[in-house]
């Protein structure tokens, strides 16, 4: 699984492709692209950038403009960063992979906010390894309710029902995700003349004479 640090820099180096930013800027397209739940800051951000530069990924350089709301009035140096031909190298490299670190809560939702960036293979791929995770999940929680349903009072079996029907709604989710999928790579399949699906039997049997 990736770390958190790991999960950051992909979303920074996913927001750098769009277009070159400094530092504060990148902040608030970070807590507006993820949302509330990923309150970054720059005791985070900066060292993560800091890394980046030092690894030849993003590169830095200076601009004077106004100061970000509530600090000294005055103008001061920003650091704009842009990727890199490493850096544009090293996101390829993560966004073509799909293995199960793509799949984890911790990373999933970065992923996904760059599948603009990504081909619709492995886009397909991400969806169905998530949809397949939490399957297992739900699977395991509704054990281990079955089993303990007459230990727990009612409050935690309240937590537990509340937890199932936020799983089994993001599974819908993914459901109707991965059909959008589909069928957009079967629309792109008959835009090109190429089959989507097996010849029926008679129209291959037709095709022969």
């Amino acid at each position: 699984m990736r770390s958190r640090s790991d999960v950051l820099e992909l979303a920074i180096l996913g927001l750098l492709h769009e277009a070159p930013m400094h530092g504060y800027e990148l902040r608030k397209r970070l807590n507006m692209t993820l949302g509330s739940f990923r309150a970054f800051s720059y005791g985070s951000l900066y060292p993560c950038l800091k890394s980046l530069v030092q690894r030849g990924l993003i590169v830095g350089s200076s601009t004077v403009g106004s100061p970000p709301p509530h600090a000294l009035s005055g103008k001061r140096a920003r650091i704009v960063y842009e990727l890199t031909a490493d850096g544009k190298e090293h996101l390829s490299g993560i966004l073509a992979s799909s293995g199960p670190a793509a799949w984890e809560d911790e990373h999933f939702d970065v992923r996904f906010t760059l599948f603009g960036q990504t081909d619709a293979e492995t886009r397909l791929r991400i969806l169905e390894g998530r949809r397949t995770r939490l399957t297992e999940r739900l699977e395991q929680v509704r054990q281990s309710a079955t089993r303990t349903r007459e230990r727990l009072d009612d409050y935690t079996l309240e937590l537990q029902r509340h937890g199932l029907e936020q799983v089994e709604r993001e599974v819908r989710w993914l459901d109707g995700l991965i059909d959008d999928e589909r069928g957009n790579r079967r629309a792109e399949h008959r835009g090109t003349g190429q089959p989507t699906g097996p010849v029926p039997a008679d129209d291959a049997d037709a095709s022969r004479h």
